[in-house]
C-alpha cells in the first residue's frame, strides 16, 4: 500500500518546519560571538594601562579610550554587526577622518585599525573561528 506523493511533500513541509527554530538559533549564535568579539576588542583596549591613545591630536589613557569606543559602540547600534566592522567603522578614525592612534609604552606607535585587526585575530584563533 503506497502513500501519495501529497503525505511525503507534508513530511517534508513539517520537518522544514521543526529545523527553522534551529537555523535561526544558529544565526542569533553568531550575531552574539560578534558582540562577544567587540566587547573582547574594547575590553583589550582597556587593558592596555601603559599605553596612550590618540585621538584627534589628544591623549588619552586606556580607560577613557574604551569608554569612547564603547559609546560610539551603542551611537552605531544594529548598523555594525561584526567585529571587522566595529574595527573598520567605529574604532579606527573620529568622525573627522583622522586616524586613532596608539603609543605603547616603548614609544611604539601604531593605528589602532591595525592593533585591533591584530587582536580579532588573536581571539578568533582562540575560537577557532576564523572569518565573519
Amino acid at each position: 500500500m503506497r502513500k501519495p506523493v501529497k503525505y511525503y511533500f507534508l513530511a517534508f513541509i513539517l520537518l522544514m518546519l521543526v529545523q527553522l527554530p534551529v537555523l535561526a538559533q544558529t544565526e542569533a549564535s553568531r550575531a552574539v560571538n560578534e558582540e562577544e568579539k567587540i566587547s573582547l576588542l574594547i575590553q583589550y583596549v582597556r587593558s592596555l594601562e601603559n599605553a596612550t591613545f590618540i585621538r584627534n591630536g589628544m591623549e588619552f589613557k586606556a580607560e577613557k579610550a574604551a569608554d569612547h569606543l564603547q559609546n560610539k559602540r551603542a551611537k552605531a547600534g544594529k548598523r555594525i554587526s561584526t567585529a571587522r566592522h566595529f574595527i573598520k567603522y567605529v574604532a579606527s578614525r573620529s568622525s573627522s577622518g583622522k586616524p586613532y592612534q596608539i603609543r605603547f609604552a616603548n614609544g611604539r606607535l601604531e593605528n589602532v585599525e591595525e592593533v585591533l585587526a591584530r587582536e580579532l585575530e588573536r581571539i578568533e584563533g582562540r575560537q577557532g573561528n576564523t572569518g565573519s
